[in-house]
């Protein structure tokens, strides 16, 4: 799958050294995965949650949130947020996903 963007990873990371390790092997694997749909993506992932149009993963142990929007047909997904989890509580991420 095609990352974009990697430099969202890069600035959490910086602001939370503690999940750099969990961010860059999440961002690994799915550089190498092709899928082609959200249950093969489960497969992978088992914790991953589709919320509207997003797919939420738990990074570091729940230390984290990825909100993601993937576009199977074209290979691509495309980093919304990362967010600790405080901030992913707020919910003021989600209404971008129901569009």
């Amino acid at each position: 799958m095609h990352i974009i963007t990697h430099s969202r990873l890069l600035a959490f990371s910086e602001r939370h050294p503690d999940s750099q390790g969990a961010l860059e092997t999440w961002y690994r694997i799915m550089k190498k995965l092709r899928l082609t749909h959200f249950n093969e993506l489960r497969q992978i992932f088992p914790s991953a949650d589709l919320v509207g149009k997003c797919v939420v993963f738990n990074i570091g142990g729940n230390k984290a949130r990825l909100i993601a929007a993937i576009h199977y047909n074209k290979g691509r997904v495309y980093i919304r947020h990362v967010l600790t989890h405080a901030e992913y509580n707020k919910n003021q991420w989600q209404r971008e996903c129901d569009k």
